[in-house]
């Protein structure tokens, strides 16, 4: 069998397009993102090479594999692992383990006439070798923070540094009450891989003092990895001060412009207006408890007149009264009181431009 040759930090820092030939159940438990997945076996065909497996032994469930995935379904595989390669010939493939599926996978494109290297050890080899190298990484690493009130600009100051890791956008969440995307969030796996990859591609670099948004413990639903998340509470702060007005015009883009615009383009046939009003009142409905019983009705009586406006006129004038209520009753007493707790940690202060000089010339290059 044929392996490939890049290393497992080629494979990464240099985006190497694979096949994962594994079941889409597994693919969608975790995966990398320059991961294709092209399986030898759907769901239901593996749960049944699987059974015949615990039942009956390896070399039953290979006769049934091959019984399963033959004549038309099988050149349809082959097809499409042969046009993949094709379209990348410095490419490679892997299953779980780089054993049985990869083997057979390969051999397929080799009698069609294709050879196709396949990735020693296979997702559970890349899964570990990434989860040890970030937890190298953090321990060789400094990290300094961007942290700052609602709106401040604060992922889009980290995303633009060639020395930041943007941790929201590897979670694929904003990180807060109205932080959901439009699509479903990264699992935590697909979150940790994509982390680790963006660190491995900095330390490719000799890129060491790392700029990260200052977060919670967990970002939607994804956790940051417990020996990053302890460095960032002992990490220093560089704190944006952007003015009030500046940062609601942020978050009206964000939030209602963005996000409206997110949800009409899921290509699912509606205008996605329904499902982006679902959004903003789910999202107010989290904080609920946090604004109290005596705020609570009335800034989400004004966010649905602000929807119903939009609805009829496509005026969003309306929804800057819900936000501004928003911010100041809960997202700036909540960062205020974060903030107190942890001033001690604060290297600078300043507005947007101030905070990025600031990272560029103390931290690292733009």
């Amino acid at each position: 069998m044929r392996q490939d040759t890049h290393t497992y930090t080629d494979i990464f820092v240099k985006n190497i397009p694979l096949i994962d030939v594994r079941a889409p159940v597994e693919f969608e438990r975790g995966a990398f993102p320059a991961a294709k997945n092209l399986p030898i076996m759907d769901n239901q065909q593996r749960e049944t090479v699987g059974i015949c497996y615990k039942q009956h032994g390896k070399q039953d469930a290979i006769r049934k594999g091959h019984e399963l995935v033959q004549n038309t379904v099988r050149e349809t595989r082959i097809a499409a692992w042969i046009e993949f390669a094709n379209r990348n010939p410095d490419g490679a493939l892997y299953c779980f383990r780089g054993g049985l599926r990869s083997q057979i996978a390969q051999q397929w494109m080799h009698e069609a006439g294709t050879d196709f290297p396949v990735v020693s050890g296979g997702y559970k080899a890349l899964r570990t070798f990434l989860l040890t190298e970030l937890d190298t990484l953090v321990k060789q690493c400094e990290f300094t923070l961007v942290g700052g009130k609602t709106g401040n600009g604060k992922t889009t100051l980290v995303s633009g540094l060639k020395h930041g890791v943007d941790l929201e956008a590897a979670a694929y969440h904003r990180g807060s009450s109205f932080g959901r995307h439009a699509k479903s969030q990264n699992s935590q796996v697909n979150f940790e891989n994509i982390l680790a990859i963006d660190f491995l591609k900095l330390k490719y670099r000799q890129i060491q003092s790392i700029v990260l948004e200052d977060e919670a413990r967990t970002i939607g639903k994804a956790g940051i990895p417990k020996s990053l998340f302890e460095k960032m509470r002992q990490s220093a702060i560089v704190v944006i001060e952007e003015p009030f007005d500046a940062r609601l015009e942020r978050l009206i883009k964000e939030y209602v412009q963005d996000m409206h615009l997110e949800f009409r383009n899921l290509g699912d046939g509606s205008d996605g207006y329904d499902a982006f009003s679902a959004y903003l009142l789910d999202s107010l409905d989290r904080i609920r408890k946090r604004l109290g019983p005596a705020r609570y009705p009335g800034i989400r009586n004004t966010m649905q007149q602000a929807l119903d406006l939009q609805a009829r006129t496509g005026d969003i004038r309306k929804h800057y009264d819900w936000l501004v209520s928003v911010l100041n009753y809960y997202y700036d007493p909540m960062y205020e009181d974060q903030l107190r707790q942890r001033k001690d940690f604060i290297c600078f202060r300043g507005d947007y431009s101030a905070c990025h000089d600031y990272l560029v010339h103390a931290c690292g290059t733009a």
